[in-house]
């Protein structure tokens, strides 16, 4: 597994080996013990799948109690991924990491607990595969606002993104509750 660096020290781009021939391809997406040497010490304990239209944002996206760390990856298509650091006490309060996930390249990225986190559809369709260290709690739900000018995102936008309601209600960093 290669690791690659991103804008945000704690935000992994990773990269598996992929073994391919004219059959098709197999790859390890997760292996505890291989994470482990990476410093990604992390238990799962849920799995989640969501298919999205081009042009839909989902997020950005966090749980104030029982944050969320999240190995994320596309199986269907191209989004643009992002992920904000809402930890109050680390350097890199509000910095942001974007990069571009695909099913074509099998990148990964892992992002820590304390995070936000959303993503663009490039393609016609994506389908998004992530797994989470907590479980989902709605009720400790929260969105901070996908174009707060503090964030800077320079999302690739092709016209207007197709927002939930939740995602169009959030709020700037600067109104967000955040962690210590």
């Amino acid at each position: 597994m290669q690791v690659i660096a991103t804008r945000h020290p704690d935000v992994l781009l990773l990269r598996p080996r992929v073994f391919g021939d004219t059959r098709g391809f197999f790859f390890e997406s997760y292996n505890r013990k291989a994470f482990a040497e990476l410093g990604i010490g992390a238990e799962f304990v849920q799995d989640n799948h969501s298919r999205s239209a081009k042009g839909v944002l989902r997020g950005l996206h966090y749980q104030i109690r029982q944050p969320q760390g999240k190995l994320v990856r596309v199986v269907a298509g191209e989004v643009f991924d992002v992920a904000v650091d809402l930890r109050r006490s680390s350097p890199h309060f509000g910095s942001v990491a974007s990069f571009r996930l695909s099913a074509e390249t099998h990148d990964m990225a892992w992002i820590p607990p304390g995070f936000a986190h959303g993503f663009l559809v490039l393609s016609e369709h994506a389908e998004f595969l992530y797994k989470t260290t907590d479980y989902y709690a709605p009720q400790f739900e929260r969105s901070l606002l996908w174009n707060d000018p503090a964030l800077d995102i320079a999302w690739p936008l092709q016209g207007e993104p197709l927002l939930s309601a939740k995602d169009q209600a959030g709020l700037p960093l600067a109104e967000c509750e955040v962690f210590a």
